[in-house]
């Protein structure tokens, strides 16, 4: 099995759209109204249309869909001028600190509520194993 990307739900495809080519400079690969795919296979999806696809009724509630328990997260070569780029344009959670892990971060909600996590890109030093019952 392969996982292919994740798919948040958004209220507004639209303002979505905008936030992620514009503020977060991602290039739209394909756009079909209510779904969004971007060249680095990240996507979209409006989400009274997906969530009438998947469930087969509609919403009750309205507002974002956001939770603040899933994490979208992205890598950039220079993270301190993508903050500088990002940071007065979004809702921030922190600046870019350094994880325990070693990495350095900072994360901020996107427009529906969905923490967005950008990172450094870290190296790797072992290859994992698959994992075997």
């Amino acid at each position: 099995m392969k996982f292919v990307n994740p798919l948040p739900f958004v209220a507004d495809i639209s303002r979505s759209k905008s936030f992620y080519s514009e503020v977060l400079q991602l290039q739209i690969l394909e756009d079909h109204g209510n779904f969004v795919q971007f060249d680095n296979g990240f996507a979209l999806h409006d989400g009274a249309s997906l969530y009438q696809t998947v469930f087969g009724e509609s919403r009750d509630e309205s507002g974002p869909y956001g939770r603040r328990n899933l994490v979208l997260y992205f890598e950039d070569e220079d993270i301190d001028t993508a903050f500088k780029r990002i940071a007065d344009r979004v809702d921030l959670i922190h600046e870019v600190r350094q994880q325990s892990w070693g990495q350095r971060v900072f994360r901020f909600f996107d427009p529906d509520g969905h923490i967005v996590e950008i990172g450094e890109p870290q190296v790797t030093t072992s290859v994992s194993k698959p994992y075997e019952p």
